[in-house]
């Protein structure tokens, strides 16, 4: 019995969406093209969430400004141009890959070649060499404590 409620909690939280119902449009090929557009933006608040599935109070404003735009004949594209020029790209789930973003992306690994570069060069001014035993400012008694230290 447990296994059953267990199994209908997994199924009713799955199938979970934000959309209320009376954010939802009469006219069916609107409602499917707002659903359409919505996969693709993403919630201010959640960030890993489309707008669909959130329930901030943001996603259900974007929701409801995609569908008003979409009732006044705005094409896909226009009512994703509407939204990212008041939200800026943030809001896509794919951003583009073009100017700062295309900067961005490049970045990270640029960083990683220059790191592994301060590595190798690092390694290579520093590897091998021993400690010196022999440093004048230390006593007989730490010398020869030093040397027990640092043999294997």
């Amino acid at each position: 019995m447990k296994y059953l409620m267990f199994l209908v909690f997994l199924v009713c939280a799955s199938a979970s969406a934000a959309v209320e119902p009376h954010e939802i449009l009469q006219d069916q090929r609107l409602e499917q093209r707002a659903r359409d557009i919505s996969k693709g933006l993403r919630c201010p608040v959640c960030q890993n969430e489309t707008i669909d599935e959130s329930s901030a109070e943001i996603a259900a404003d974007l929701r409801v400004l995609v569908r008003e735009r979409l009732s006044v004949g705005d094409s896909d594209q226009e009512v994703v141009d509407f939204v990212v020029a008041r939200y800026g790209e943030f809001v896509l789930l794919k951003p583009s890959v073009s100017g700062s973003n295309l900067l961005l992306w490049g970045m990270a690994p640029l960083m990683l070649i220059i790191g592994l570069g301060f590595g190798v060069v690092f390694v290579r001014r520093c590897g091998g060499q021993t400690p010196n035993v022999q440093d004048p400012s230390l006593s007989d008694a730490e010398r020869s404590e030093l040397e027990k230290l640092l043999k294997p």
